[in-house]
Parts: C-alpha cells; sequence; structure tokens
C-alpha cells in the first residue's frame, strides 16, 4: 500500500517537473524549488489586459468577482500568517490574515480559496464573507481570522492558496500555497542518486536565476503599489472633504427640519385663523378670477411684446455686423489717411514748389468730398496726356528718322538752333536749345541728338535704340494708364498712381 503511493507521488512529480519531498540535507533546496515554481502563479503579469468588474447586489450569496489584472493587484495590502505547508483533508482550518493601514475593509470583501495557477477571482474553490473589524478607518495593522469549515475544503492533494479579494473583485493579498494531504512518515526521506542530485542542483539554478527576475518585477510592482498607495491617500483626503460636507449638509438638513416644524405651527395658526376669513376668501377668489383675466391680457401682450423683441433683437445683430463692417471700413480709411498723411509730409519736404504743396495738400484733404469731381478731371486729363503722347511719340519718331539721315558733326550739332515751338507738349520741346538759328534747315534739326531731360548730347553715330533708352530712363510710366512722368517730379507720380487706388 505504501509503495503503491510512492510509485503516485512519483509520477505526480514527474509530471510537475520539480521534486516533491527530498531528505532533511536538501530540505532547503527543496523549499527554494517549491517557492520559484509556485510564484509565477501568483505574480503572473501578463495574462489579462482588462478589467470587468462584477456589479453584485447586496442581497446576492455569490461574492463579487472580476477578471482580475494582477499587475494592477495589490498583493502586499493583506498579509497571511501561519500558513501550514499541510492541512488534514476533511478538518476545519482557520485562516490568519493581517489587514495592513493601506487597505480600507467594505461589508463585501471575502477570502477564497484557490487553486494555484487561477486567472481569474471567479475561479474560487469556496470562499467566507470577511468580517469588519471594529475600527474599519484605523491607521495601525490589524489581526483577523476566519474558519472554513472542513465539508467545504477541496479533497485533492493540488496546491491551493488563500486571497483576500475586496468588494470590487480586485486581489489585496495571497498566501503562500499549501496543500489537503496528511504528512506521513514516508514522506520524511526519499533517497536519490547522485545525478537526480545535480540535475536538481542544475534546476535549483534555473530557478534560482527566474527566483531574481521575479524579485525585480515584485521590485516594480512595489512600485506601483506605492504609486497606487499615493492615490488612495489622496482619495481618503477627498473622502473626508465629503464627509465633512456631509456633516455640513446634515447640519442644514437639521437647520431646515427645525424650520419646517415651525412652519407646521403657523400653518396650523393659519388654518385656524382661515376658518374665519372664509368670506374674504370668497372676494379674494373674484379678484383672483378677474387677475387671471387681466393675466392672460397680460401674457397675450407679453408674447407680443417678446416678439416684438426678438425682431429688434435680430435687428440690433443686422445692425451690429454693420457697424462692424463699417468698423473696419473706417479702419482701412485710417489706415489710408494715415499713410496720405505720410506721403503729405514727404510730399511738402521733396516738392520745390510751396505753391503746388499747398495746393497737393488741399486736394488730398477734400479728395474724400471731390473724388467724382477728380475723377471727370483725371479722365480729361488721361484724354490730353494719351493726345500728348501721341504727339511726343510722333515728334520722337521724327527726330530718330532726322538723325539717321544726318551727316554733321559733333560741333555741328552743338550749334544753337531754335526747334518749332510745340504748344501743349508734356515736357516741353526736347529739340529746342536758346539760341537756335530759326532759319536753320531740317537737316541741322535732324544732325542734333541731345537729351531732352539732362541736355546731354551724343555723337551722331550712335545707336539709337540707346539713344531711346538714355530718354526712357528720365521717364516713368504709370501702370494703368500708361501716362509718363519725369523721375524729379516723383511725389506727382505717386499722387497720379494714389489717385488709381481711389477710384
Amino acid at each position: 500500500m505504501k509503495e503503491a503511493k510512492r510509485q503516485q507521488r512519483k509520477k505526480r512529480e514527474k509530471n510537475r517537473n520539480f521534486p516533491e519531498r527530498l531528505g532533511h540535507k536538501h530540505q532547503r533546496k527543496r523549499d527554494l524549488f517549491c517557492s520559484a515554481q509556485e510564484i509565477p502563479c501568483i505574480w503572473e503579469l501578463q495574462i489579462i489586459r482588462h478589467i470587468k468588474t462584477s456589479t453584485m447586489d447586496e442581497t446576492s450569496d455569490e461574492p463579487p468577482t472580476s477578471v482580475v489584472l494582477l499587475d494592477n493587484c495589490h498583493f502586499s495590502q493583506v498579509v497571511f500568517n501561519n500558513v501550514e505547508k499541510f492541512y488534514v483533508p476533511g478538518g476545519d482550518i482557520t485562516c490568519y490574515y493581517t489587514l495592513t493601514q493601506n487597505i480600507v475593509p467594505r461589508g463585501k470583501d471575502w477570502v477564497g480559496i484557490f487553486r494555484v495557477g487561477w486567472k481569474t477571482t471567479r475561479e474560487y474553490y469556496t470562499f467566507m464573507w470577511a468580517p469588519l473589524p471594529g475600527d474599519v478607518h484605523g491607521d495601525t495593522a490589524v489581526q483577523q481570522q476566519i474558519q472554513f469549515k472542513g465539508y467545504y475544503l477541496p479533497k485533492d492533494d493540488e496546491y491551493y492558496q488563500f486571497c483576500y479579494v475586496d468588494q470590487d473583485g480586485v486581489v489585496r493579498g495571497a498566501s503562500v500555497p499549501f496543500q489537503f494531504r496528511a504528512e506521513t512518515e514516508d514522506d520524511i526521506l526519499v533517497v536519490t542518486t547522485q545525478g537526480e542530485v545535480e540535475e536538481i542542483e542544475l534546476r535549483n539554478k534555473n530557478l534560482h536565476k527566474e527566483n531574481e527576475e521575479l524579485k525585480a518585477s515584485c521590485a516594480s510592482l512595489q512600485k506601483q503599489n506605492s504609486d497606487l498607495q499615493e492615490e488612495l491617500k489622496k482619495t481618503q483626503v477627498n473622502k473626508k472633504e465629503l464627509q465633512d460636507s456631509l456633516e455640513s449638509l446634515k447640519s442644514n438638513a437639521e437647520k431646515l427640519e427645525l424650520e419646517l416644524n415651525s412652519l407646521k405651527k403657523e400653518n396650523e395658526h393659519l388654518k385656524e385663523w382661515g376658518d374665519c376669513k372664509e368670506t374674504e376668501l370668497l372676494q379674494i377668489k373674484e379678484q383672483i378670477q378677474n387677475v387671471t383675466s387681466d393675466k392672460e391680457r397680460l401674457e397675450i401682450r407679453l408674447k407680443t411684446a417678446l416678439d416684438h423683441v426678438d425682431q429688434l433683437q435680430s435687428q440690433v445683430l443686422n445692425y451690429e455686423k454693420e457697424v462692424e463692417s463699417l468698423s473696419h471700413m473706417d479702419h482701412d480709411k485710417t489706415e489710408q489717411l494715415e499713410s496720405l498723411k505720410e506721403e503729405n509730409r514727404q510730399l511738402r519736404m521733396a516738392r520745390t514748389q510751396q505753391q503746388q504743396t499747398r495746393d497737393l495738400m488741399k486736394e488730398l484733404e477734400e479728395q474724400k468730398c471731390l473724388f467724382q469731381v477728380l475723377q471727370a478731371k483725371k479722365n480729361e486729363a488721361d484724354e490730353e496726356n494719351r493726345k500728348l503722347m501721341e504727339e511726343n511719340n510722333r515728334l520722337l519718331r521724327h527726330l530718330f528718322q532726322a538723325a539717321e539721315a544726318s551727316s554733321f558733326s559733333v560741333s555741328q550739332a552743338q550749334a544753337p538752333v531754335r526747334a518749332p515751338e510745340v504748344g501743349g507738349l508734356l515736357f516741353g520741346n526736347p529739340y529746342y536749345a536758346a539760341g537756335t538759328n530759326p532759319g536753320a534747315g531740317d537737316a541741322d534739326i535732324a544732325s542734333i541728338r541731345k537729351c531732352p531731360m539732362c541736355d546731354e548730347v551724343f555723337p551722331e553715330d550712335i545707336e539709337t535704340s540707346q539713344y531711346e533708352a538714355h530718354v526712357q530712363s528720365h521717364l516713368l510710366e504709370c501702370p494703368l494708364c500708361s501716362e509718363t512722368f519725369e523721375k524729379s517730379n516723383k511725389q506727382v507720380f505717386d499722387d497720379h498712381v494714389f489717385c488709381h487706388g481711389l477710384e
């Protein structure tokens, strides 16, 4: 019989890949191996990613559970004490645990027995409701205990552990694993060969390495636990503030209740007094009917007035939009006025003739009110300038043709020749020179290559394109109407272009 049990135990050891029991010489290695084998089942960090907490009624017999995200659990908030490695099957067991100051127990908290390797808190084997301590909000650790009846305990020899679960279904503490089986004499010593011992030592080294990794994971979980404890402290502070607010509301409710009692007494007095005033009440009812009719009429008038107010509001909104648009226009006009003022200041400094400056300033100041008059004058001036440009171009062509046919020398070109007068030219006759012989022929005029702007004389062999380019360098042409101005009168040119902008 004992041999059959031993063979069955060895078979379980082979399936679990670790020795069940060792002799006293290897007892320490056995404990390390078991701990390293069991801890991954408890501290598995990546099995589930979302919590779905079950909501339970107050009258439900089932404990609140959830799909546990183990890296969000706080296994250090409840510490289980004096957990045996083996419990006798069929007997009652007492679970001892300590509630630390980091947890606030609630009425739906429970302690369950779970098979090692559980994934969610719904996989409990049995459970007991956790009793509330005397001081729920105390700042010190509290020792608690629960007794599980042997009838409800597991009957197999698998590994189990205690877990403390709060009413939100979140695990707050877990114990070391244990088994439900009797510890007999044949469990004391198992004879192993040297090869098995070496294999066990190699496994222990690997398990030691895994244990170090688990310690690092545990440190990370402890850090997370400390962060959550800070959040819990903040939550407790907020809870205290809410309790203070609740106390204040309770005191206000008591005051309101006193006022309500006083009002009830006054109401009883008024009822007694109202019995004597029935006649007046009838008169008041008649007055109320009259007031009601007046009220209906006033409501109709009020509705009409409200509709009128809505219309006025819409009109006001339209007016506000128009005012805003006018404000933008006024802002633009102001900027233009500032620009005009700056140009006027430059004009006063640049203009050599004071009379023309005063005329331009006067025109700029009155340009808003005389815009239509200036537009008509501008059209006439554009027409006149066009005619003058045609006349000027005709004279330039005549001059260039005469210059090509000229055979006189530069010295003869400098001889004074008076050009025929041409009335109404914008720049005067560019081929006119003081003291010109009025009897000179067309050949003398054609031989002159003198700039009408700077009086520079060019040799007769100069190309016509070069001469035209030199003359054009002294002129400014309006990009809108092609009217030309001398560069010395740049302010007049700028005023001319600005007038186009006002159009």
